[in-house]
Order: structure tokens, then sequence, then C-alpha cells
């Protein structure tokens, strides 16, 4: 079965940190961008990272830029989201998302979060930032 699962969210008190999972299974993440998105109660689908198959360009949403970092280890299949510095705001569902095609990550994460523009989804893991 061809398919992504997220894994690492939790609760976590502000300023902590937690480093998301995704893993790909029947497939290889090699030739696949990227794509971190996460959504909030009655908010819409937000692009929070995304990078390319080689991981040479990266994009970062301002809200997170300089706390949240993506990484791939292809040998392990499995990209990553390393969150510092997490605020109450940073509370959603987190879903990564994987895409044979991208134009660039910054099109990716912004205009493209429909789940049709990406080949494949994972079912999505909380964070939860609170005191």
């Amino acid at each position: 079965q061809l398919q992504l699962v997220e894994s690492g969210g939790g609760l976590v008190h502000p300023g902590g940190s937690l480093r998301l999972s995704c893993t790909a299974s029947g497939f290889t993440l090699d030739y696949y961008g990227i794509g971190w998105f996460r959504q909030a109660p009655g908010k819409e689908r937000e692009g929070v990272s995304c990078t390319t198959s080689s991981g040479g360009n990266t994009y970062y949403a301002d809200s997170v830029k300089g706390r949240f970092t993506i990484s791939r280890d292809n040998a392990k299949n499995t990209v990553y989201l390393q969150m510092n510095s997490l605020k109450p705001e940073d509370t959603a569902v987190y879903y990564c998302a994987a895409a044979g095609i991208i134009t660039t990550v910054q099109d990716m994460c912004v205009t493209k979060r429909g789940r049709t523009d990406w080949n494949y989804w994972g079912q999505g893991t909380q964070v939860t930032v609170s005191s």
C-alpha cells in the first residue's frame, strides 16, 4: 500500500520542541518534493514548509521561519520537521504530502495546498502547544 505516515505529534508547553516524521511506505521519497501543512480548527490549510527532492530548495512560511527546519533522510525514506520555540498558535493537525512534479517550493506551499495538487498525503498528527 502506497502511503505516508506521520508521527511525533503531541502536547508540548510553549517554548518546547517536537520533531515530526513523515515516512513513506510502498514507494521511495527520493524523487518527490515534500510539503508539511497544518490545519487548525476553523482555519484554512497552511503550507508550513516545502522542499525539493534533493532538499536543495526550501520554503518556510513567515510564521515559522527561524523556528522550524525541514530535512530529509532518503536512506530512511523519511522527511522530518523539527519544530522549536513552539507557540500556542502552532497548534494544529500537521500533514505531510509528496508530489512527483513540483513548480517552485513557494508555489507548492502557498498556492497548491489542495489535496489534488499532491500525489500522496499522510493521515495527520496532532500538535498541541499549551501550558
